[in-house]
């Protein structure tokens, strides 16, 4: 065991979650992914699969983008990207990923949600947070 989860939660069910997730699991994951070209390389349960597996990390990350982005001022121009961010996160995580573009765009999601965490992050100290880099 390496000491990090993975978590699948498109519903928001698991409120304080106290386990790191391995990012540069995930990262691999969604960069894979988003070379896929084949759509037929895998069965739509395969698909389903690993949407699963992006929108449990997605779920994660936006909460730990919505703790550093309430952390900001109202006016202030990072916020409302993270809120933008986050708004199209909420519709799109639960959305049911058995096709391969489906996968891709929670790939996009996860990415997403990770570069904005690291643009808030620069700015906003947060303790709790839930995203780790592995070791």
């Amino acid at each position: 065991m390496n000491g990090y989860a993975v978590l699948h939660d498109p519903d928001g069910r698991i409120v304080d979650v106290d386990a790191p997730l391995d990012r540069v699991t995930h990262e691999r994951l969604f960069r894979a992914v988003l070379t896929w070209s084949d759509p037929k390389a895998l069965t739509p349960d395969d698909y389903e699969q690993v949407g699963l597996l992006l929108a449990g990390a997605a779920h994660v990350v936006a909460g730990d983008v919505r703790a550093y982005a309430e952390r900001l001022p109202d006016d202030d121009g990072r916020r409302l990207l993270a809120e933008i961010v986050l708004g199209e996160a909420g519709g799109r995580i639960a959305q049911p990923s058995r096709t391969l573009r489906r996968v891709q765009n929670k790939a996009r999601l996860l990415q997403a949600l990770y570069e904005r965490l690291d643009r808030l992050g620069d700015c906003v100290p947060i303790t709790g947070a839930t995203t780790s880099t592995s070791p």
